[in-house]
């Protein structure tokens, strides 16, 4: 096959960083290629290159053949380049048909043909498999639907190369698989795709070959058939990955009980939930998102009220208690969503480490927070997370911070916290598998030392890993509960859609 695109020496730095350092790259027709790396390994840095967002420092960059230069994105559209952000941009109250076609509307004497471009939508998503209903409102959609909506988008415009940014970390399993069948459907009917993304297994699903960056640099480009995944993660990060700890077996007492908990607003959102997690125990929850977990954990920490029911943290009644009183009671929050809950984008790195911390007695004298003292906590927090912050250091805005090391960070800030019970929502969404490694050691450290973890993640890997229960829900209740030997990504999978599993469990009262 002929390449469709060639990306030569490229090289780009800012002052004396440099992002990218003489990266070359090849794509061609009708292929999947993926492009693997840590955060901050230049996979982003990269693409905005192609997409016309950054203007290379070194390089160049030929399309059929043909040397071109990208002012800016529409440069890379008019030469059949698409990109989907990892963070979707549509307008909610538009429908899925004008989000595509919008500065591409079919018009007549100035007019806006609104049957006509719902037409050439549904055209377009029957012709590539992509199921989608062309007059629904945006904001009605789910996270899939809004994605396909972003690859309609592109396909609509001509891309015949399609740059896909971390696609599947908002996605559900079935999401996940519906959208690697795309991808494959695409590849197999002439386009070529770009999947940047750190889920090596998904890469050995559907890529044809992968090109690894570590530190700006490329450590290899090989095709799917002659590596695996374990080879790939060690030229991510050039070391063998260590095994989690063993698990130390205990008997710890209930820590936070939670009993016929309801959450109603227009409708039922959480119903009559009932789970304990003891000492020295990882529960984790599963389900597809939109099933309550959200809910639930707003009303555990104090983001939501609470219809019915009783939260228990120890022997202490926390039902309907400030975030404040119930942080303060001894619980630590990694929240689901980085920034709306976890961040607050316009401070600084060392401000946004600050938070839950300024009113420890270790910290404050006098009504003045210890900064000098605190520095010093951050920028161990800083070393071993390996949170990349740019040239402003603790000063650097928070929201400037990629999305993976301001993760990072959080989980950081949270579990610095030392309490008994820490609230883990998707705590390694969007960081690297170097990252995941360590976050998932310091959990599994932080329960064999005797405390309590609630996870939620929508990573069956992940919940099957470090769980010692899993519960599932399914439509605001706990449909099913599993032991860790009991569970298999199968039966989680059945209860996750409403079925039922012979020899499971009731919830843990």
């Amino acid at each position: 096959m002929a390449n469709r695109l060639e990306m030569r020496g490229m090289t780009k730095r800012y002052g004396d960083f440099t992002a990218n350092d003489n990266v070359s790259f090849t794509l061609k027709e009708g292929e999947v290629h993926a492009i693997v790396g840590e955060n901050g390994a230049g996979k982003t840095t990269l693409m905005r290159m192609l997409y016309g967002m950054e203007q290379p420092t070194a390089g160049e960059i030929a399309v059929n053949g043909k040397p071109v230069v990208f002012r800016g994105p529409e440069d890379a559209i008019r030469h059949g380049i698409g990109m989907v952000h990892q963070h979707f941009m549509l307008f909610p109250d538009f429908t899925v048909a004008e989000n595509i076609v919008i500065g591409y509307e079919p018009q007549r004497k100035g007019l806006f043909q609104r049957k006509e471009a719902a037409s050439a939508v549904r055209s377009l998503s029957e012709r590539y498999r992509i199921p989608i209903n062309e007059n629904a409102k945006v904001s009605s959609c789910s996270v899939g639907e809004q994605q396909r909506v972003e690859i309609l988008k592109v396909l609509y415009q001509g891309a015949d190369i399609i740059v896909l940014d971390e696609p599947t970390a908002v996605l559900t399993p079935l999401e996940v698989k519906e959208l690697l069948q795309t991808i494959r459907h695409l590849a197999e009917s002439g386009k070529s795709v770009i999947l940047i993304t750190h889920k090596l297994q998904e890469v050995m699903e559907v890529a044809d070959r992968v090109t690894v960056l570590r530190g700006g640099r490329v450590t290899g480009t090989v095709s799917r058939s002659e590596t695996n995944a374990d080879d790939l993660a060690r030229m991510m990060v050039g070391r063998e990955l260590q095994q989690l700890s063993d698990r130390v077996r205990l008997e710890g007492k209930p820590l936070l009980r939670v009993q016929g908990l309801s959450v109603r607003e227009k409708q039922t959102l959480v119903d009559d939930v009932t789970f304990s997690v003891h000492h020295g125990e990882i529960v984790g929850i599963a389900g597809v998102s939109g099933n309550g977990q959200s809910e639930l954990l707003e009303a555990l920490t104090g983001l939501r009220a609470v219809s019915e029911g009783k939260v228990y943290l120890g022997e202490k009644d926390v039902t309907g208690q400030s975030v404040a009183a119930i942080r303060e009671a001894g619980l630590a929050h990694i929240p689901e969503d980085r920034y709306l809950w976890g961040t607050a984008k316009r401070e600084s790195v060392e401000e946004n480490a600050l938070m839950g911390y300024q009113r420890k007695p270790e910290y404050m004298r006098r009504g003045v927070v210890l900064r000098s003292k605190f520095r010093r906590v951050v920028e161990e927090w800083v070393e071993r997370f390996a949170i990349k912050t740019g040239s402003l250091h603790l000063k650097e805005q928070a929201g400037n911070l990629s999305g993976g090391n301001l993760q990072k960070l959080i989980v950081a800030r949270e579990l610095g916290q030392n309490t008994p019970l820490l609230i883990a929502a998707e705590p390694t969404r969007g960081v690297d598998i170097g990252a995941m490694e360590y976050i998932h050691q310091a959990l599994l450290e932080k329960r064999n030392n005797g405390d309590g973890i609630l996870l939620v993640s929508s990573e069956l890997t992940e919940i099957l890993a470090l769980s010692d229960r899993i519960l599932v829900m399914y439509k605001g209740r706990i449909a099913g509960e599993l032991t860790r030997s009991e569970a298999t990504e199968e039966k989680i999978s059945v209860l996750m859609a409403g079925g039922s599993v012979y020899g499971s469990s009731q919830a843990a009262m």
